[in-house]
């Protein structure tokens, strides 16, 4: 597929279809992770993947707020065999940026969380490129502590987001808006902002 039509196909997928991800295809996604960009080539990341039927089972008990709750977004996520769990870890680029050739902790953003996200879209275009639907989602903050004990997550990593993975099925748009929103066309602006 071509890299602009990985581009424009990509979209969250929030319903997946009842066949398993090609163990295969889910090494290349991580494979492209980890060649993201990432301040000072820290690499401060870690990324979980569960891949049997009992670890996204656990994954949505743990992160759920009512796992037996049910509705529209949570009944059609969970159809996901494939979640990944991209984590950010702040000491690695402490410790990175203590090195001689860096010497500064002057961030203007948190580039852990920052690198870890480029990561995480590798993930997503590759699905995309591999014929999968995917979803970036967050785990809830008050769930995190449950997640953590489910899986042995150290406290030095963090969880930012979870990511579905999954062949895509006919009913992946938003059932809550009658009609999509379109792409914003305000949001570029060229040698300074004007009114």
């Amino acid at each position: 597929m071509e890299f602009e039509d990985v581009v424009r196909r990509r979209r969250m997928v929030r319903r997946y279809a009842e066949r398993p991800v090609d163990p295969a295809v889910v090494d290349r996604m991580l494979d492209h992770a980890v060649r993201a960009p990432s301040a000072g080539f820290t690499q401060g990341w870690a990324f979980l993947v569960l891949d049997t039927p009992s670890d996204v089972a656990l994954f949505w008990e743990a992160t759920s707020p009512e796992p037996d709750a049910s509705n529209r977004w949570l009944d059609g996520m969970r159809t996901a065999p494939v979640v990944i769990v991209p984590m950010s870890d702040k000491g690695a680029y402490l410790d990175r940026y203590d090195e001689s050739d860096k010497r500064t902790h002057d961030w203007p953003v948190p580039y852990w969380h920052m690198d870890t996200a480029m990561a995480s879209l590798l993930i997503l275009q590759t699905a995309v490129d591999e014929g999968l639907g995917a979803c970036f989602f967050g785990v809830p903050g008050a769930r995190t502590g449950a997640f953590r004990e489910a899986f042995g997550v150290p406290d030095h990593l963090k969880p930012i987001g979870a990511i579905t993975v999954g062949h895509r099925v006919a009913d992946t748009g938003s059932p809550g808006s009658p009609a999509r929103r379109p792409r914003r066309t305000d949001v570029v602006h060229r040698g300074r902002f004007r009114e």
